[in-house]
């Protein structure tokens, strides 16, 4: 497969997510309107690295934002 890009809006918040080429199952969350450039995440996929759903995704960025501290913008 090769790499897909998509961007997600999920309670307000941008994330353009990028499914690596590689077969791996990783994928790349980079928070476009977050308060820190260039911030954001990977994230596996368990299992068969079989590509994840939209609603996958959406879950494992509001699980991302759920750790993120309000103040600094950061996972602390």
């Amino acid at each position: 497969m090769s790499e897909a890009v998509v961007e997600l809006e999920v309670d307000g918040q941008v994330f353009e997510v990028r499914y690596r080429a590689d077969g791996s199952g990783h994928y790349d969350f980079d928070w476009l309107n977050g308060p820190n450039p260039g911030y954001g995440f990977s994230s596996k996929s368990a299992g068969d690295a079989e590509p994840r759903s939209q609603a996958e995704l959406e879950e494992a960025i509001r699980n991302f934002l759920k750790q993120v501290d309000p103040v600094t913008g950061y996972i602390e």
